[in-house]
């Protein structure tokens, strides 16, 4: 979905995630609803994982972005595919945090909890402030399904839910008598009940239903009848909420048309802007994209995006096992593609050896880790930062490579674009370190013009580049480029480029096998030598009142991090930001700019891997704030902590 934005200006928010504000009343015409104008809202849709919470957040969000608002998601799901219905760990929820104007996370805490079973409703009560509404599938609330989850008496009669201003409907009987005209079992109907939620609260939040109606035509368009079926339901759940007294009050939030430059926007999720910023570099570069993969949570979006792109000479194999995935992206860019592998931390465990072998090779290679919990399979559905220190040194010898990490869904386009940059120029593999966080989660994206897209052309190696001493002319593979120290690519099949290629250790300047220790020395330090000299922006400040105290943060905590600074500013507080996109090597001011500084704190989604490379590097006595729950920083939590590194 695309929308149209004209107006330039930016809003801060100093209370992203915080409860949402009225900030106006109205009647609909005839006087027999109310209309309340709010500025945010954060919605949290859950049930069982076979329930379509995320199909219906997914929804939700497609007709949010259409309609202009500014938005930021978290789905949350099971590890497991199919897990026991019912039950705690089957429970999956998507998060949805809109608004007026400019917001950077999914919202600590929802405002709505659509609960569609007993499960869903223990999962998820402890985040939902008092206040707050709940829908809840009563239906649902059967003796043996509260039993399963530990609730002795229903808590829809037993006084614990009294805070809360609670909407007891039962979506499954009202979608099964909604669909009784149609061909289904009941089982079939009942399926359609998260269409009846999603028309519900379409209706409660005046969001657009055209879209969700063209969408269930196109998804079921080899079933009609079930399309039909689901439109019924999702039209219900809109005249459900017009007529029945229980729902008096809907709400507008108005398009967030002053928090964006001017453009044509989409929503996007981190996986999808990053399918497409590989498309776009390779176009850039003018060179075939090859993705060399293998399945694996939560990179695999990446595969399956570009398998639809074959127009545009992308070509995905999908391999064996990892090792497998690498090893042929390691030939396409020995043959002069552009070389892709995704993964996420346990592949890239398995694929260490390979990028030790483009690092020997001095190759060009985009190595995508899309981060989860750990170690081993850990928590695969999961989010964490836990793979820096991997990215850095997880080879054997001195492997060293760049590492580039993305700091939001849509920043993960401008991301991979700049990881190519570097590939490419210094012919080198490139880690980029996004997050399941980044990855299923999505905010509106600027579709960019062509003409701003940066140059990514390469010149191919075209014949001998090096004059022997009896004056013959010959090709030297590992001669270099003394600006970049990068060596030339020659394309196989080149007559007189003919050259040896393998993972012992290469003479400098002829690539000939060597195992002369003071050439390894020389080699060595070069191969350092040329990842300390990438070209790298320096590192930006965001300190307007010149505190004494530094937020440090890298990856996914920029939006968690940036609205708890927002908030301590909007209460007095001095602090500085600084994001780093570059971890290898790190900006050159890096050093400098923690120098002015007093404090310097830094969150990761880790037990302290930035903070263990910036102490070691700077001898700044960096402090840790750490979170390990497979859950990105809430922005209140994160900004207790940093007042408290404040005020010490």
């Amino acid at each position: 979905m695309t929308s149209q934005v004209s107006s330039p200006a930016e809003q801060a928010d100093g209370a992203d995630g915080a409860d949402a504000a009225v900030v106006g009343e109205q009647r609909e015409p005839g006087g027999t609803k109310d209309v309340r104008r709010l500025d945010r809202v954060i919605i949290r849709f859950a049930g069982d994982s076979g329930d379509g919470m995320q199909l219906t957040g997914d929804r939700f969000t497609s007709e949010t972005a259409s309609f202009g608002n500014d938005l930021s998601t978290l789905p949350n799901f099971p590890a497991e595919i199919r897990a026991p219905a019912g039950t705690l760990p089957g429970v999956s929820s998507f998060q949805l945090h809109f608004a007026d104007h400019d917001i950077l996370t999914p919202g600590d805490a929802p405002n709505v909890l659509v609960a569609m079973n007993p499960a869903a409703l223990k999962a998820n009560i402890d985040d939902v402030p008092r206040g707050a509404e709940i829908i809840v599938n009563t239906d649902e609330f059967t003796k043996r399904a509260m039993q399963k989850v530990g609730y002795a008496a229903s808590p829809l009669e037993d006084g614990s839910l009294d805070g809360y201003q609670i909407h007891p409907v039962p979506l499954t009987t009202l979608t099964v008598e909604a669909l009784k005209d149609f061909d289904l079992t009941r089982k079939e109907a009942e399926r359609s009940k998260n269409m009846f939620a999603l028309g519900l609260l379409s209706w409660m939040y005046h969001r657009p239903t055209e879209g969700t109606e063209k969408f269930l035509k196109s998804k079921f368009a080899k079933k009609p009848d079930i399309a039909a079926a689901n439109i019924a339901a999702f039209r219900a759940g809109w005249n459900f909420g017009e007529t029945t007294e229980d729902f008096a009050v809907s709400y507008e939030v108005a398009p967030a048309a002053k928090a964006f430059p001017v453009g044509t926007y989409r929503n996007i999720s981190g996986n999808l802007a990053l399918a497409y910023g590989l498309i776009a570099a390779s176009r850039q570069a003018d060179l075939p994209l090859f993705l060399g993969s293998y399945p694996i949570t939560p990179a695999s979006d990446i595969l399956h995006e570009l398998s639809r792109h074959k127009n545009f000479g992308v070509r995905t194999f999908q391999a064996e096992d990892e090792i497998a995935g690498i090893g042929a992206a390691l030939g396409a860019a020995f043959g002069g593609s552009l070389a892709v592998t995704t993964t996420s931390g346990p592949g890239v465990a398995l694929k260490s050896e390979t990028i030790g072998l483009a690092v020997s090779l001095e190759l060009p290679l985009l190595v995508v880790d899309i981060q989860r919990g750990g170690p081993s399979t850990g928590l695969p559905t999961k989010t964490e930062q836990a793979d820096l220190l991997q990215a850095m040194f997880g080879r054997n010898g001195e492997a060293p490579v760049p590492v580039v990490a993305p700091r939001t869904p849509a920043d993960c386009f401008d991301a991979v674009l700049e990881a190519a940059r570097i590939a490419l120029t210094y012919r080198t593999p490139v880690m980029l370190l996004s997050d399941g966080y980044l990855a299923n989660g999505s905010e509106p994206w600027r579709i960019p013009e062509l003409e701003a897209l940066p140059d990514l052309t390469v010149q191919f190696a075209q014949g001998p580049n090096h004059t022997l001493e009896d004056g013959s002319e010959v090709f030297w593979p590992y001669k270099r480029d003394p600006r970049t120290l990068a060596r030339p690519w020659a394309v196989p099949g080149t007559p007189g480029l003919e050259h040896r290629i393998g993972g012992i250790e290469k003479q400098d300047g002829t690539g000939n096998i060597s195992y002369d220790p003071a050439n390894h020395d020389f080699m060595v330090r070069t191969r350092q030598a040329k990842i300390d000299g990438i070209d790298v922006p320096d590192l930006e400040v965001d300190d307007p009142h010149g505190a004494r105290t530094l937020v440090l943060g890298w990856g996914s905590t920029y939006g968690p991090i940036t609205a708890a600074v927002r908030r301590l500013r909007a209460a007095g507080e001095p602090i500085a930001q600084a994001h780093l996109r570059h971890l290898n090597p790190f900006p050159k001011n890096l050093g400098t700019v923690l120098e002015r500084y007093d404090k310097v704190v830094i969150p990761e989604m880790n037990l302290g891997q930035l903070a263990t490379l910036v102490r070691a590097r700077y001898l700044v006595d960096a402090r840790s704030h750490n979170q390990v729950n497979g859950m990105p920083f809430k922005a209140e939590q994160l900004a207790s902590a940093l007042k408290e590194a404040i005020d010490d």
